[in-house]
């Protein structure tokens, strides 16, 4: 009987044969990957021969800059309807600033692409933003009712109320005679009207601590994913997961989940009381000052030369069947926190801090915005105008 010993020599060499061979796949993925690439690029390229844009490198596409808004305004002047903005070599958006384009766009109803818009998903979920077709039409369907006119009309007197409560952390910081960061003040003031208004909150989330960890997260949150978007490394999930920005993001959307997932449920307990369904059923009443709900929003060209504009030309909700569903409440928020603002407070800039625009997935200011507030001599008693 004889027995086979594989000597030292013969191992390592099997072994070296194996690594050869997972070297050699591994050089003909990569390889059939670059060719998919190059091509996929060749037929952007040819799609998009017909706008122009400024030259891009092959791979990192246009340069990041730090003042991105700056230079598509510079883009805007130079390339007339649209322009590619190549983020890296496969990857491009079009720029439209064309408010006939913007109509046409607007006006269809593809689907919208599956590409940077998951990357929200984590966050806020499948809902009317990120879903599409008969999934979404049936959702749309479904909440459009909670923001009719008639539903939103007693909002109003909630959205006073929490005003209120940030104009009066106004008047207690007066005194220290430096500008105001007010970015953070408004952010809290739109979650307590959400609140209120969508889940009966009692009290104030202003003068709760505990919201500002909330407020942070949804900022980091806008960061994260505006960020990957332009990242050509974090685009698949896995390899984003192992990275430290994946890490900050998942804490951030737990965080977020929790708040969300606090107040559901105890509305849900709230709800489940005997008579609560009763006494909410009894407590929509239109007592509110109509005239905020039919003013006509706001007109950035108002006092231009020749004012008449086109209707897709200024689109801060969007337009078309996927505008934004809660345009009607923003804008009735806005025009309450407005006047009870400047029934109050005399609002000038801080000359020393002037905001900088920055793109992100809301338009927002670099360094925050701040403003110096004077009392008004004589304010009016805004209990009595809401």
């Amino acid at each position: 009987m004889s027995v086979s010993v594989l000597s030292p020599s013969r191992l390592l060499g099997d072994v070296s044969g194996i690594l050869q061979a997972a070297s050699l796949l591994i050089l003909l993925l990569l390889l059939i990957k670059a060719v998919q690439l190059y091509l996929h690029r060749q037929w952007l390229l040819k799609a998009l021969q017909q706008f122009p844009c400024p030259p891009s490198h092959w791979l990192f596409g246009h340069i990041q800059e730090d003042q991105e808004l700056q230079r598509i305004q510079k883009w805007v002047e130079t390339f007339p309807s649209a322009c590619p903005h190549w983020l890296w070599g496969g990857k491009v958006r079009v720029q439209l600033y064309d408010p006939d384009y913007m109509k046409v766009i607007l006006g269809r109803s593809d689907p919208k692409s599956h590409g940077s818009y998951r990357f929200l998903a984590p966050w806020i979920g499948y809902g009317l933003l990120l879903l599409n077709g008969q999934t979404w039409f049936q959702h749309r369907r479904m909440l459009t009712p909670a923001f009719h006119y008639d539903i939103l009309k007693p909002y109003v007197g909630l959205m006073a109320d929490s005003v209120r409560v940030m104009l009066d952390k106004w008047e207690e910081l007066l005194g220290q005679d430096s500008p105001l960061e007010v970015f953070q003040h408004v952010s809290l003031m739109t979650l307590d009207t959400i609140m209120k208004c969508a889940f009966s909150h009692q009290g104030s989330i202003q003068v709760d601590r505990n919201s500002q960890s909330y407020i942070q997260a949804i900022s980091d949150l806008n960061n994260l994913v505006f960020s990957r978007v332009r990242n050509a490394f974090h685009q698949n999930d896995t390899i984003y997961s192992l990275t430290s920005a994946g890490r900050w993001t998942h804490r951030a959307c737990q965080l977020a989940h929790q708040h969300t997932d606090q107040v559901i449920q105890l509305r849900k307990a709230q709800l489940q009381k005997e008579g609560e369904l009763e006494k909410i059923k009894r407590k929509r009443h239109l007592d509110f000052l109509d005239i905020l709900l039919l003013a006509k929003v706001f007109d950035p060209f108002r006092f231009a030369p020749g004012s008449a504009q086109h209707s897709h030309a200024f689109l801060p909700f969007s337009g078309g069947s996927r505008n934004c569903i809660g345009k009607q409440f923003a804008m009735n928020e806005l025009k309450v926190a407005t006047a009870l603002t400047l029934l109050r407070f005399e609002l000038l800039p801080d000359p020393t801090r002037i905001p900088i625009p920055i793109a992100r997935l809301v338009l927002k200011s670099k360094n925050g915005i701040h403003l110096r507030l004077r009392r008004l001599p004589n304010p009016c008693e805004d209990k009595d105008q809401l």
